[in-house]
């Protein structure tokens, strides 16, 4: 066939039919491929102050919750409603596609935002952390207390979490609860945490701690450990300069060693703060030493039910590894210095003067 020769009416109709699909269809791929983008972008008016579910953190930046159990579809709609997307169906369509599931959490979306980076925010689970400090020192109650505040779960969901038998067993705590068994710390958990993740966490954080302060702790039987956390709780509550703690630790321990009763201020000051409820002493009395209670060290001998406080590096060393002394006493003498005087005998402790109690 020649260069000039026509081609047959067959052919021609072939190469214009495909002609035709071929741009029919990189014209439908550009109408799709405008529309995704279009529905990608984020919306313009971007999101309305006052949707449901969702609130503005300082720095411009909106705080969104996947809420536990809930679906992508779901999540889709809400976002559309609060104005974080433009539509939902497009939402739908990248839940299709994706093989990642979107994870549950709060998290901090950077407005204005495209469809795909939220979802890519959700799906890689880069939640909001809050930092929230327990101190040293503090009792299950107010640690509660702090981690409600802190936004991280409710104190009360808290300490039931917390004196729950089968996280009690897991980790092997013969007590009512993990008093003294969580590590005062920094630590960062999402909003809105399960109360029982937070107590585990802080439970894996305290047998982590020990393992550093004291490798023998393995070998301790659970009676055994649940002596020295007892201990050290009172240490914790007790001692105000660091130098000081393994002597008062010494002294428990020689108290013990004689069947003599503790005589812990500290253990009068949890009855009455933490039982009775009413405002930290700072001066103990007759009246308060005589409490008839458990708790009370002035009136049994040995150690308490429980530990009273939750327990830093500083008095779990001090429990482990305590001082080689013959004190059987200490009072503090230096309020502003934290400094307490040791004696060997009862008048030498009589001389040192009153009682007070360690600040909460």
């Amino acid at each position: 066939m020649s260069r000039n020769t026509p081609l047959p009416l067959g052919l021609r109709l072939l190469f214009g039919l495909l002609s035709s699909l071929i741009a029919g269809t990189l014209l439908l791929a550009a109408v799709l491929a405008g529309a995704a983008v279009y529905c990608n972008a984020p919306p313009k008016k971007g999101p309305l102050e006052n949707a449901p579910g969702i609130q503005f953190d300082e720095s411009g930046g909106v705080l969104f919750e996947v809420r536990e159990g809930e679906s992508a579809y779901g999540v889709g709609q809400r976002l559309e409603q609060a104005g974080l997307i433009k539509t939902r169906y497009f939402w739908n369509i990248l839940s299709r596609l994706g093989k990642d599931y979107i994870k549950a959490g709060t998290y901090r979306l950077a407005v204005p935002a495209s469809q795909m980076e939220i979802r890519t925010a959700l799906v890689e689970g880069r939640q909001v952390l809050l930092r929230v400090t327990i101190p040293e020192g503090v009792t299950l109650k107010k640690a509660g207390a702090i981690l409600e505040e802190g936004g991280i779960c409710p104190a009360e969901d808290f300490l039931a979490a917390a004196g729950d038998r089968t996280i009690l067993d897991a980790y092997r705590i013969p007590n009512e609860t993990m008093e003294g068994y969580l590590y005062p710390e920094t630590y960062f958990f999402p909003a809105a945490f399960p109360a029982d993740r937070v107590v585990r966490t802080m439970a894996d954080t305290f047998f982590a701690r020990i393992r550093e302060i004291a490798p023998e702790s393995k070998n301790l039987s659970p009676r055994e450990l649940n002596t020295i956390v007892i201990l050290a709780s009172i240490v914790e509550r007790e001692y105000r300069v660091p130098d000081e703690a393994p002597i008062m630790a010494g002294v428990f321990y020689n108290r013990m060693r004689i069947n003599m009763s503790l005589q812990s201020c500290a253990t009068v000051e949890y009855i009455i703060t933490e039982i009775q409820g009413k405002p930290h002493p700072r001066v103990l009395y007759n009246s308060d030493i005589e409490i008839e209670h458990p708790y009370n060290t002035y009136i049994i001998a040995g150690l308490p039910p429980g530990p009273i406080s939750l327990s830093g590096r500083t008095a779990l060393a001090a429990a482990f590894h305590p001082a080689d002394t013959e004190y059987l006493y200490f009072r503090l003498v230096d309020e502003s210095a934290g400094r307490h005087y040791f004696s060997k005998t009862l008048d030498d402790h009589i001389k040192a003067g009153s009682l007070f109690v360690k600040g909460s």
